[in-house]
């Protein structure tokens, strides 16, 4: 079933948010949300939001193509970590993983047919590239979905992108 942008069911009562950084990585790991653009917890990006404990501060950052921006400072642990579970949490695209990805629209189709029959939300989006006359079909599930999806991204995960380029 196509995704539904109103889906906020990863959504937990307020007194169960994350206190910590380190509790703050282990709830997104919990919730099944993607690492590959937050650094929480110390993980790498090569682009993307995260956090970093400087002296006495904790700075809310933005990276992209070599360049940091710090956007926001905090005092404390707890302020920021509450920041970043805001931030992260209305987010759709913290919680996407990308588990298809083809010029071959039969293929982007077969795949949203079982996602289909298994009750999975997902979106799939075209990305036009250069130099070629067939785009980029990129198919995405949402948060925990990813558990049970796991073998479909070795057979509809083609690894076609030029090389530096990441998804």
């Amino acid at each position: 079933m196509p995704y539904r942008e109103n889906n906020n069911q990863f959504m937990e009562p307020e007194n169960s948010s994350p206190q910590s950084v380190a509790d703050l990585a282990q709830w997104m790991k919990d919730h099944c949300f993607n690492f590959n653009h937050y650094s929480i917890g110390g993980n790498a990006i090569h682009e993307g939001y995260g956090i970093e404990k400087w002296g006495g501060l904790y700075i809310w950052y933005y990276s992209e193509k070599g360049r940091r921006d710090n956007l926001q400072y905090f005092q404390s642990e707890k302020d920021i970590t509450e920041y970043a579970f805001g931030k992260i949490t209305a987010d759709i695209w913290a919680r996407a993983h990308c588990i298809g990805l083809t010029k071959n629209a039969v293929k982007a189709g077969e795949l949203a047919g079982i996602l289909q029959s298994m009750g999975v939300e997902y979106k799939q989006d075209t990305i036009p590239e250069a130099g070629s006359e067939k785009p980029l079909i990129l198919t995405y599930i949402f948060g925990c979905d990813v558990r049970k999806t796991e073998t479909l991204k070795a057979i509809y995960f083609e690894n076609i992108l030029p090389v530096g380029h990441r998804i």
